[in-house]
Protein backbone atom coordinates (compact mmCIF):
# COMPACT_ATOMS: atom_id res chain seq x y z
CA UNK A 1 0.00 0.00 0.00
CA UNK A 2 1.24 3.45 -1.02
CA UNK A 3 2.12 6.03 1.69
CA UNK A 4 2.31 8.66 -0.38
CA UNK A 5 1.08 12.02 1.17
CA UNK A 6 -2.10 13.29 -0.36
CA UNK A 7 -1.68 16.99 -0.95
CA UNK A 8 -3.68 19.73 1.06
CA UNK A 9 -7.06 20.39 -0.62
CA UNK A 10 -10.38 22.27 0.81
CA UNK A 11 -12.98 21.28 1.67
CA UNK A 12 -16.23 23.65 1.78
CA UNK A 13 -19.61 23.29 2.73
CA UNK A 14 -21.67 25.80 1.07
CA UNK A 15 -24.34 28.07 1.49
CA UNK A 16 -23.48 30.45 4.33
CA UNK A 17 -23.85 34.11 3.69
CA UNK A 18 -20.35 35.57 4.70
CA UNK A 19 -20.51 38.30 8.02
CA UNK A 20 -18.50 40.18 9.59
CA UNK A 21 -15.25 42.29 9.29
CA UNK A 22 -11.91 40.83 7.51
CA UNK A 23 -8.60 42.91 7.11
CA UNK A 24 -6.78 42.88 3.89
CA UNK A 25 -3.26 42.05 3.67
CA UNK A 26 -0.22 43.31 1.74
CA UNK A 27 0.00 43.47 -2.02
CA UNK A 28 1.61 40.36 -3.73
CA UNK A 29 3.02 41.94 -6.85
CA UNK A 30 4.23 45.31 -4.92
CA UNK A 31 5.85 43.05 -1.69
CA UNK A 32 8.01 40.53 -4.72
CA UNK A 33 9.35 43.07 -7.17
CA UNK A 34 10.09 45.57 -3.19
CA UNK A 35 12.43 42.64 -2.57
CA UNK A 36 13.81 42.72 -5.77
CA UNK A 37 14.78 46.37 -5.56
CA UNK A 38 16.75 45.18 -2.66
CA UNK A 39 19.58 43.84 -4.66
CA UNK A 40 20.28 47.70 -6.01
CA UNK A 41 22.06 48.71 -2.63
CA UNK A 42 24.53 47.19 -0.26
CA UNK A 43 21.75 48.55 2.79
CA UNK A 44 19.43 47.41 4.53
CA UNK A 45 15.73 47.22 2.74
CA UNK A 46 13.20 46.84 5.69
CA UNK A 47 9.99 46.00 3.79
CA UNK A 48 6.51 45.83 6.50
CA UNK A 49 3.07 44.58 5.62
CA UNK A 50 4.72 41.82 3.87
CA UNK A 51 2.19 39.15 3.18
CA UNK A 52 2.55 35.51 4.37
CA UNK A 53 2.77 33.73 0.63
CA UNK A 54 4.58 31.21 -0.74
CA UNK A 55 5.43 33.23 -3.47
CA UNK A 56 7.12 35.47 -0.89
CA UNK A 57 8.65 32.87 0.91
CA UNK A 58 10.07 31.35 -2.93
CA UNK A 59 11.61 34.86 -3.88
CA UNK A 60 12.90 35.39 -0.60
CA UNK A 61 15.01 31.69 -0.86
CA UNK A 62 16.20 32.89 -4.46
CA UNK A 63 17.51 36.01 -2.63
CA UNK A 64 19.41 34.07 -0.29
CA UNK A 65 20.98 31.64 -3.01
CA UNK A 66 22.18 34.77 -4.85
CA UNK A 67 23.81 36.22 -1.82
CA UNK A 68 21.67 38.14 0.16
CA UNK A 69 20.49 37.84 3.99
CA UNK A 70 16.47 37.95 4.25
CA UNK A 71 15.54 38.01 7.87
CA UNK A 72 12.08 38.07 9.40
CA UNK A 73 12.11 40.96 12.13
CA UNK A 74 8.69 40.46 13.21
CA UNK A 75 5.53 38.67 11.11
CA UNK A 76 5.24 40.60 8.04
CA UNK A 77 8.39 42.79 7.85
CA UNK A 78 11.23 41.29 6.31
CA UNK A 79 14.92 42.93 6.66
CA UNK A 80 17.10 42.63 3.16
CA UNK A 81 20.78 43.53 2.41
CA UNK A 82 22.60 42.34 -0.74
CA UNK A 83 25.83 43.31 0.92
CA UNK A 84 27.18 40.19 0.17
CA UNK A 85 25.69 39.39 -3.51
CA UNK A 86 27.98 37.09 -5.34
CA UNK A 87 26.02 34.98 -7.41
CA UNK A 88 24.30 36.64 -10.38
CA UNK A 89 22.75 33.29 -12.04
CA UNK A 90 19.33 32.54 -11.12
CA UNK A 91 18.81 28.65 -11.21
CA UNK A 92 15.65 26.93 -12.39
CA UNK A 93 14.59 25.45 -9.63
CA UNK A 94 13.54 28.51 -7.63
CA UNK A 95 12.98 29.93 -10.52
CA UNK A 96 10.13 27.76 -12.03
CA UNK A 97 8.34 28.89 -8.70
CA UNK A 98 7.64 32.55 -9.26
CA UNK A 99 7.24 34.18 -12.12
CA UNK A 100 7.80 37.72 -10.35
CA UNK A 101 11.42 35.95 -9.73
CA UNK A 102 12.70 37.37 -13.09
CA UNK A 103 12.81 40.51 -11.87
CA UNK A 104 16.34 39.85 -10.47
CA UNK A 105 17.46 40.65 -13.78
CA UNK A 106 17.24 44.49 -14.08
CA UNK A 107 19.01 44.60 -10.37
CA UNK A 108 21.92 41.97 -11.06
CA UNK A 109 22.66 43.64 -14.53
CA UNK A 110 22.33 46.91 -13.09
CA UNK A 111 24.64 46.25 -10.52
CA UNK A 112 26.81 43.63 -11.80
CA UNK A 113 26.25 44.39 -15.33
CA UNK A 114 25.43 40.11 -15.87
CA UNK A 115 22.56 38.58 -15.28
CA UNK A 116 21.50 34.98 -16.17
CA UNK A 117 18.47 33.13 -15.38
CA UNK A 118 16.28 30.62 -16.51
CA UNK A 119 12.77 30.81 -17.79
CA UNK A 120 10.49 32.16 -15.04
CA UNK A 121 7.02 30.18 -13.75
CA UNK A 122 4.20 30.74 -12.21
CA UNK A 123 0.59 30.84 -13.82
CA UNK A 124 0.11 28.94 -17.24
CA UNK A 125 -2.73 31.65 -17.75
CA UNK A 126 -1.34 32.45 -21.07
CA UNK A 127 1.86 34.34 -23.24
CA UNK A 128 3.42 36.78 -20.68
CA UNK A 129 6.49 36.90 -23.03
CA UNK A 130 9.22 38.29 -21.07
CA UNK A 131 11.03 40.13 -24.67
CA UNK A 132 9.45 43.37 -22.88
CA UNK A 133 12.35 42.99 -20.09
CA UNK A 134 14.73 41.80 -22.38
CA UNK A 135 14.33 44.42 -25.31
CA UNK A 136 14.36 47.12 -22.39
CA UNK A 137 17.31 45.72 -21.11
CA UNK A 138 19.11 45.70 -24.97
CA UNK A 139 17.73 49.55 -25.40
CA UNK A 140 20.26 50.40 -22.06
CA UNK A 141 22.94 48.28 -23.84
CA UNK A 142 22.80 45.18 -22.76
CA UNK A 143 23.57 42.36 -25.18
CA UNK A 144 20.83 39.81 -24.63
CA UNK A 145 21.69 35.56 -25.79
CA UNK A 146 20.46 32.69 -24.61
CA UNK A 147 22.87 29.40 -23.84
CA UNK A 148 21.41 26.30 -22.60
CA UNK A 149 18.11 27.72 -22.12
CA UNK A 150 19.01 30.27 -20.15
CA UNK A 151 18.40 33.96 -20.66
CA UNK A 152 21.58 36.38 -20.17
CA UNK A 153 22.19 39.36 -20.44
CA UNK A 154 25.36 41.18 -19.92
CA UNK A 155 26.82 44.87 -19.82
CA UNK A 156 30.26 44.85 -19.16
CA UNK A 157 30.61 48.67 -19.36
CA UNK A 158 27.60 49.23 -17.57
CA UNK A 159 23.89 50.34 -18.84
CA UNK A 160 22.93 53.38 -20.24
CA UNK A 161 20.23 55.66 -20.83
CA UNK A 162 17.74 55.38 -23.52
CA UNK A 163 14.14 54.87 -24.89
CA UNK A 164 12.73 51.91 -23.99
CA UNK A 165 8.99 51.72 -26.13
CA UNK A 166 7.25 48.41 -24.44
CA UNK A 167 4.68 46.24 -27.19
CA UNK A 168 1.97 46.37 -24.13
CA UNK A 169 2.26 47.67 -20.37
CA UNK A 170 3.80 44.92 -18.94
CA UNK A 171 4.01 45.39 -15.16
CA UNK A 172 6.73 43.19 -14.19
CA UNK A 173 8.61 44.48 -17.09
CA UNK A 174 7.98 47.90 -16.16
CA UNK A 175 9.14 47.13 -12.87
CA UNK A 176 12.20 45.55 -14.17
CA UNK A 177 13.19 48.20 -16.29
CA UNK A 178 12.53 50.77 -14.27
CA UNK A 179 15.27 49.20 -11.49
CA UNK A 180 17.51 48.19 -14.12
CA UNK A 181 17.47 51.93 -15.09
CA UNK A 182 17.89 53.79 -11.58
CA UNK A 183 21.79 52.39 -12.01
CA UNK A 184 22.07 53.14 -15.81
CA UNK A 185 24.34 56.31 -16.98
CA UNK A 186 22.14 59.18 -17.93
CA UNK A 187 18.39 59.22 -19.01
CA UNK A 188 15.59 56.36 -19.30
CA UNK A 189 12.38 57.17 -20.90
CA UNK A 190 10.09 54.02 -20.71
CA UNK A 191 7.34 54.91 -22.90
CA UNK A 192 4.16 52.68 -23.10
CA UNK A 193 4.78 51.94 -19.04
CA UNK A 194 2.23 50.32 -17.00
CA UNK A 195 0.52 52.70 -14.64
CA UNK A 196 -0.69 49.84 -11.89
CA UNK A 197 -0.31 51.33 -8.07
CA UNK A 198 2.07 48.66 -7.43
CA UNK A 199 4.35 49.53 -10.26
CA UNK A 200 4.09 53.47 -8.81
CA UNK A 201 4.70 52.04 -5.55
CA UNK A 202 7.67 50.43 -6.36
CA UNK A 203 8.60 53.94 -8.13
CA UNK A 204 8.45 55.66 -4.57
CA UNK A 205 10.36 53.23 -2.78
CA UNK A 206 13.00 53.39 -5.20
CA UNK A 207 12.96 57.29 -4.92
CA UNK A 208 13.26 56.83 -1.20
CA UNK A 209 16.68 55.18 -2.39
CA UNK A 210 17.96 57.64 -3.53
CA UNK A 211 16.34 57.36 -7.39
CA UNK A 212 15.40 59.97 -9.68
CA UNK A 213 12.39 58.60 -11.55
CA UNK A 214 9.11 60.83 -12.73
CA UNK A 215 6.49 60.49 -14.51
CA UNK A 216 5.21 57.81 -11.98
CA UNK A 217 1.64 56.99 -12.47
CA UNK A 218 1.81 57.75 -16.36
CA UNK A 219 2.75 55.90 -19.39
CA UNK A 220 5.65 57.87 -19.72
CA UNK A 221 8.01 57.09 -16.64
CA UNK A 222 11.61 58.88 -17.04
CA UNK A 223 14.77 57.86 -14.94
CA UNK A 224 17.75 59.60 -14.34
CA UNK A 225 20.40 57.35 -13.32
CA UNK A 226 22.59 57.68 -10.03
CA UNK A 227 25.95 56.11 -9.31
CA UNK A 228 24.85 54.22 -6.23
CA UNK A 229 21.19 53.55 -3.95
CA UNK A 230 21.01 53.74 -0.17
CA UNK A 231 18.64 51.79 2.33
CA UNK A 232 15.13 52.79 2.99
CA UNK A 233 12.02 51.16 4.50
CA UNK A 234 8.50 50.80 3.54
CA UNK A 235 5.24 49.68 3.80
CA UNK A 236 3.92 46.81 1.62
CA UNK A 237 0.55 48.73 0.12
CA UNK A 238 -2.74 47.02 0.47
CA UNK A 239 -3.78 43.93 -2.01
CA UNK A 240 -6.31 45.53 -4.20
CA UNK A 241 -6.85 41.98 -5.53
CA UNK A 242 -7.60 40.80 -2.07
CA UNK A 243 -9.97 43.53 -1.08
CA UNK A 244 -12.05 42.45 -4.42
CA UNK A 245 -11.98 38.95 -3.86
CA UNK A 246 -13.66 39.37 -0.27
CA UNK A 247 -15.94 42.12 -1.63
CA UNK A 248 -17.10 39.42 -4.57
CA UNK A 249 -17.44 36.93 -1.56
CA UNK A 250 -20.19 38.94 0.42
CA UNK A 251 -22.01 39.60 -2.67
CA UNK A 252 -22.10 35.68 -4.18
CA UNK A 253 -23.04 34.32 -0.94
CA UNK A 254 -25.53 37.12 -0.01
CA UNK A 255 -23.63 38.45 3.16
CA UNK A 256 -22.26 41.15 4.52
CA UNK A 257 -18.57 42.01 5.14
CA UNK A 258 -16.41 44.74 6.06
CA UNK A 259 -13.16 44.96 4.57
CA UNK A 260 -10.44 46.66 6.47
CA UNK A 261 -7.17 48.46 4.98
CA UNK A 262 -8.98 48.03 1.57
CA UNK A 263 -6.67 50.58 -1.24
CA UNK A 264 -10.32 51.83 -2.10
CA UNK A 265 -9.07 54.69 -4.12
CA UNK A 266 -7.83 52.88 -6.53
CA UNK A 267 -10.83 50.09 -7.11
CA UNK A 268 -12.93 52.01 -8.98
CA UNK A 269 -13.49 50.08 -11.91
CA UNK A 270 -14.62 47.12 -9.92
CA UNK A 271 -16.52 48.94 -7.08
CA UNK A 272 -18.39 50.32 -10.17
CA UNK A 273 -19.13 46.91 -12.14
CA UNK A 274 -20.46 45.49 -8.53
CA UNK A 275 -23.19 48.48 -8.07
CA UNK A 276 -24.12 47.76 -11.52
CA UNK A 277 -24.75 43.97 -10.65
CA UNK A 278 -27.05 45.01 -7.64
CA UNK A 279 -24.35 44.79 -5.00
CA UNK A 280 -24.39 47.24 -2.40
CA UNK A 281 -20.95 49.22 -2.27
CA UNK A 282 -20.21 51.71 0.74
CA UNK A 283 -16.62 53.06 1.07
CA UNK A 284 -14.30 55.53 2.75
CA UNK A 285 -10.83 56.15 1.83
CA UNK A 286 -9.94 52.97 3.44
CA UNK A 287 -12.61 50.57 4.37
CA UNK A 288 -14.76 48.98 2.10
CA UNK A 289 -18.25 47.59 2.96
CA UNK A 290 -20.17 45.33 0.49
CA UNK A 291 -23.53 43.63 0.82
CA UNK A 292 -25.76 41.37 -1.05
CA UNK A 293 -29.25 42.92 -2.08
CA UNK A 294 -30.77 39.66 -3.02
CA UNK A 295 -31.12 40.65 -6.33
CA UNK A 296 -28.21 40.36 -8.92
CA UNK A 297 -27.89 41.66 -12.35
CA UNK A 298 -26.33 40.43 -15.58
CA UNK A 299 -22.99 43.03 -16.58
CA UNK A 300 -20.39 42.97 -18.83
CA UNK A 301 -16.78 44.23 -18.96
CA UNK A 302 -13.45 43.80 -19.85
CA UNK A 303 -10.22 43.02 -18.15
CA UNK A 304 -7.86 45.67 -18.81
CA UNK A 305 -4.52 47.53 -17.57
CA UNK A 306 -5.28 49.92 -14.57
CA UNK A 307 -6.91 51.77 -14.51
CA UNK A 308 -9.53 49.28 -16.22
CA UNK A 309 -10.50 46.21 -14.18
CA UNK A 310 -7.93 44.26 -13.27
CA UNK A 311 -7.50 40.64 -15.21
CA UNK A 312 -6.63 39.31 -11.77
CA UNK A 313 -10.27 39.86 -10.73
CA UNK A 314 -12.26 38.24 -13.83
CA UNK A 315 -12.17 34.68 -12.51
CA UNK A 316 -13.46 35.66 -9.68
CA UNK A 317 -15.95 38.25 -11.32
CA UNK A 318 -17.80 35.25 -13.32
CA UNK A 319 -18.36 32.92 -10.12
CA UNK A 320 -20.33 36.51 -8.69
CA UNK A 321 -22.13 36.30 -12.55
CA UNK A 322 -23.20 33.07 -12.40
CA UNK A 323 -25.52 34.04 -9.56
CA UNK A 324 -27.03 37.41 -11.64
CA UNK A 325 -29.87 37.31 -13.57
CA UNK A 326 -29.53 37.53 -17.54
CA UNK A 327 -26.70 37.40 -19.65
CA UNK A 328 -23.35 38.77 -19.41
CA UNK A 329 -20.15 39.10 -21.31
CA UNK A 330 -16.83 39.00 -20.58
CA UNK A 331 -13.97 40.32 -22.13
CA UNK A 332 -10.40 39.37 -21.44
CA UNK A 333 -8.12 42.11 -23.14
CA UNK A 334 -4.70 41.13 -20.93
CA UNK A 335 -4.10 37.15 -21.07
CA UNK A 336 -4.91 35.23 -23.25
CA UNK A 337 -5.55 31.52 -21.41
CA UNK A 338 -7.52 33.39 -18.24
CA UNK A 339 -10.10 31.39 -19.14
CA UNK A 340 -8.87 27.64 -16.91
CA UNK A 341 -11.64 28.59 -14.10
CA UNK A 342 -14.79 28.04 -17.18
CA UNK A 343 -14.25 24.27 -16.99
CA UNK A 344 -13.50 23.67 -13.34
CA UNK A 345 -17.05 26.43 -12.97
CA UNK A 346 -19.06 24.25 -15.23
CA UNK A 347 -18.45 21.06 -13.21
CA UNK A 348 -20.54 22.91 -10.60
CA UNK A 349 -23.14 23.43 -13.04
CA UNK A 350 -22.48 27.42 -14.25
CA UNK A 351 -23.68 28.39 -17.77
CA UNK A 352 -20.36 29.64 -19.72
CA UNK A 353 -19.46 29.56 -23.01
CA UNK A 354 -15.82 30.25 -23.52
CA UNK A 355 -15.66 32.23 -26.99
CA UNK A 356 -11.63 32.48 -27.37
CA UNK A 357 -10.33 35.62 -25.27
CA UNK A 358 -14.32 36.26 -24.13
CA UNK A 359 -17.09 34.56 -21.94
CA UNK A 360 -20.63 34.30 -22.36
CA UNK A 361 -22.25 33.89 -18.68
CA UNK A 362 -25.75 32.71 -18.41
CA UNK A 363 -27.47 33.12 -14.98
CA UNK A 364 -28.51 32.99 -12.58
CA UNK A 365 -27.93 28.87 -11.90
CA UNK A 366 -27.71 26.46 -9.14
CA UNK A 367 -24.14 25.51 -8.23
CA UNK A 368 -23.82 21.95 -6.66
CA UNK A 369 -20.31 20.65 -4.79
CA UNK A 370 -18.53 18.48 -6.73
CA UNK A 371 -14.88 18.08 -7.03
CA UNK A 372 -12.60 20.72 -9.00
CA UNK A 373 -9.03 22.12 -8.75
CA UNK A 374 -7.11 25.23 -8.55
CA UNK A 375 -5.39 25.75 -12.11
CA UNK A 376 -4.04 29.17 -10.97
CA UNK A 377 -4.11 31.88 -7.93
CA UNK A 378 -6.98 33.77 -9.78
CA UNK A 379 -8.99 30.51 -11.09
CA UNK A 380 -8.91 28.75 -7.66
CA UNK A 381 -10.43 31.75 -6.03
CA UNK A 382 -13.25 31.73 -8.67
CA UNK A 383 -14.01 28.28 -7.87
CA UNK A 384 -13.35 28.84 -4.26
CA UNK A 385 -16.21 31.49 -4.32
CA UNK A 386 -18.56 28.91 -6.34
CA UNK A 387 -18.03 26.68 -3.58
CA UNK A 388 -19.17 29.33 -0.79
CA UNK A 389 -22.45 29.70 -2.84
CA UNK A 390 -22.71 26.39 -3.79
CA UNK A 391 -25.10 23.89 -2.59
CA UNK A 392 -23.46 20.70 -1.12
CA UNK A 393 -19.86 19.86 -0.24
CA UNK A 394 -17.09 21.24 -2.87
CA UNK A 395 -13.60 19.41 -2.98
CA UNK A 396 -10.91 21.53 -4.25
CA UNK A 397 -7.47 20.73 -5.38
CA UNK A 398 -4.52 21.62 -6.03
CA UNK A 399 -4.62 24.62 -3.48
CA UNK A 400 -0.87 25.64 -3.79
CA UNK A 401 -1.43 28.07 -6.40
CA UNK A 402 -3.86 29.75 -3.80
CA UNK A 403 -0.76 29.73 -0.93
CA UNK A 404 0.74 31.81 -4.05
CA UNK A 405 -1.37 34.83 -3.42
CA UNK A 406 -3.59 34.77 -0.26
CA UNK A 407 -2.28 35.18 3.08
CA UNK A 408 -4.46 32.81 5.79
CA UNK A 409 -7.26 32.60 3.15
CA UNK A 410 -9.23 29.28 4.94
CA UNK A 411 -8.75 31.05 8.57
CA UNK A 412 -9.77 34.52 7.06
CA UNK A 413 -12.87 33.04 5.53
CA UNK A 414 -13.86 31.24 8.33
CA UNK A 415 -13.50 34.09 10.95
CA UNK A 416 -16.51 35.22 8.23
CA UNK A 417 -18.84 32.60 8.89
CA UNK A 418 -17.77 30.11 6.17
CA UNK A 419 -17.21 26.85 6.32
CA UNK A 420 -14.20 25.85 4.50
CA UNK A 421 -11.40 23.24 5.77
CA UNK A 422 -8.13 22.85 4.84
CA UNK A 423 -7.04 18.79 4.91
Amino acid sequence: MSNRVRPPRYVVHGGVPLQGVVRVSGAKNHALAAMCAALLTDDDVVLSNVPDITDVESLGELLTHLGATVDATTPGTLRINARGLDKCEAPGDLMSENRASFQVMGPLVARHHYASSAPPGGDAIGQRPIDVHLSGFEAMGAVIFRESGRFIARADDGLHGGRVFMDYPSVSGTQNVMMAATLASGSTTIVNAATEPEVQELAHLLNAMGARVSGIGTQMIEIEGVERLHGARARVMPDRIEAGTYAVAAAITGGSIEIEDSPVLVMDALLAKLKAAGAQVDATTDTLHVGATGNLRAISFQALPYPGLATDLHAPMAALLTQAKGVSIIHERVFDNRMLYVGELRKMGAEIVNTGSSAIVSGPTKLSGTNVRALDVRAGAAVLLAALAAEGTTYIDEISHLDRGYEHLDSKLRALGANVERV
